[in-house]
């Protein structure tokens, strides 16, 4: 009897081992889920415009190819610029035109400002001779009833007073003439305003009709060719920013609590799961669209009655920085697998 409870005890001992291992490793799993969160519901991000023409024309050059890598400032696609620099030499010539007529102009309006002073100078010279016949007429007058003087003197000194006026009257008539014909440039200087504007929009087409690169990228989604009409502000072809690349993983909502920017992560690619590259968090996503409920009707929210008995975490986007990429395998939309170092020590993301 003394043996078959110790062999009892000796089989219960096994079972014991394996049941204790197997708490520890959920327990150890639990921790590595809490301490460093992983999903494989991720893919590989970056930033990319629309590369687009800003005037219209045909394309009568275009040196790169689709998927093709190009350096920032490379010659993207040009438009035909033989319109833009008709434009651009048919406001030159406008401006030289209306130097030239400023100039014509300016020499009239000198012309009649001297004349309108030399007017101006007889006004002068007919005033004096007004009032000295008037100051002679005032002495000669009190004369006459003493004797002095003869009733034709006297007579003879109001004719010289009047004519003397007269011809003041004249001059200064002459002078307001003479004034009012003076002109200007005014509106030639405004007219070659205009088309030094018109100068500057011309030499901002003419530029416009190179697109260059804005940065080091790769081209994609280019499914056109030398001859094609562009049309202004219509893209031609995508270009991916290949000087930052990221990682998007969609965390479950009960895994975001502990994730900060500046936390450290590492990815790798499905494409080639034997390399690593570090990164860290650069964000992390504050809204998502609800596949049900909540939806906004009428100002009011509707939300659904129906209760699911197992509810399913909703998963947010982390955005993650990745360093030193590797550009032969990076891809935009590339699935890759991220996890999360939440015991390391957080850096600030710049």
């Amino acid at each position: 009897m003394t043996e078959t409870a110790g062999a009892s005890r000796n089989k219960k001992f096994p079972a014991l081992i394996i049941v204790l291992i197997t708490l520890l490793l959920a327990g150890f799993v639990l921790w590595r889920l809490d301490h460093a969160p992983r999903t494989d519901d991720a893919y590989i991000y970056a930033d990319t415009v629309n590369v687009v023409p800003e005037v219209d024309g045909r394309i009568v050059e275009l040196p790169v190819r689709d998927n093709d890598a190009v350096r920032q400032g490379d010659l993207l696609l040009r438009i035909d610029p033989r319109r833009y620099q008709d434009a651009l030499n048919q406001a030159l010539g406008r401006l030289d035109v209306l130097d030239k007529q400023i100039a014509l102009t300016q020499r009239t309006v000198n012309a009649q400002q001297y004349n309108a002073a030399s007017v101006s100078a007889g006004v002068e010279r007919a005033r004096a001779a007004a009032n000295q016949a008037t100051d002679t007429l005032r002495r000669t007058e009190p004369l006459l009833s003493q004797g002095y003087t003869s009733a034709e003197e006297v007579d003879r000194a109001r004719t010289a007073q009047r004519a003397a006026q007269a011809e003041l009257d004249a001059a200064m008539l002459q002078a307001q003439q003479a004034a009012a014909a003076v002109s200007g440039v005014d509106a030639l200087v405004a007219q070659r305003a205009e088309v030094e504007a018109q100068i500057a929009i011309a030499k901002l087409n003419l530029e416009f009709t190179e697109v260059r690169a804005p940065f080091d990228g790769r081209v994609v989604s280019l499914r056109t060719t030398v001859g094609q009409f562009a049309s202004a502000l219509k893209p031609v072809f995508t270009l991916i920013d290949t000087r930052h690349w990221y990682v998007v993983a969609n965390f479950r909502e009960t895994e975001l609590k502990n994730i900060h920017a500046g936390s450290p992560a590492t990815v790798y690619l499905m494409s080639d799961t034997s390399r690593r590259f570090a990164g860290t968090v650069d964000s992390v996503g504050y809204g998502v669209l609800p596949d049900d409920g909540g939806v906004v009707l009428e100002g009011l929210p509707r939300v659904q009655r129906s209760i699911n008995w197992v509810h399913v975490s909703q998963r947010f986007p982390v955005k993650i920085a990745v360093r030193n990429p590797d550009p032969a395998l990076f891809r935009v939309g590339t699935s890759a697998v991220a996890s999360l170092d939440q015991g390391g020590t957080r850096e600030t993301v710049r």
